[in-house]
């Protein structure tokens, strides 16, 4: 797929809740995350449909947008959440508490 510059991008972040339909605490997750995220000025593209998470995955990276999170339940049994930038093909593990100074250090 496309890798738009940042400034050119369709969205910012892409939120990608997988079992979205099947798991309460994702579902729960990912409802507050995008509402929190939007509210502090970001671009959010929330995929809530009922896909395999390969088609969510490649449906982001179609779309070029810049920086994925991806909730599932073995990171939030953890406490944790999947990060990709679009540049990179490798993935972090952040502690959810850590999301919105991950966000001013990468996007602004």
């Amino acid at each position: 797929g496309i890798v738009w510059p940042e400034a050119m991008a369709p969205f910012q972040i892409a939120l990608l809740p997988l079992h979205y339909q099947k798991s309460h605490r994702v579902r729960e997750l990912a409802d507050k995350l995008y509402k929190d995220l939007t509210a502090q000025g970001y671009e959010v593209f929330m995929d809530d449909r009922k896909e395999r998470p390969g088609i969510l995955f490649a449906s982001a990276d179609l779309l070029g947008i810049p920086h994925r999170f991806v909730i599932n339940e073995t990171n939030l049994d953890e406490g944790n959440i999947e990060y990709q930038a679009r540049r990179s093909k490798e993935t972090e593990i952040l502690p959810l508490a850590r999301i919105n100074e991950f966000l001013r250090e990468r996007l602004y």
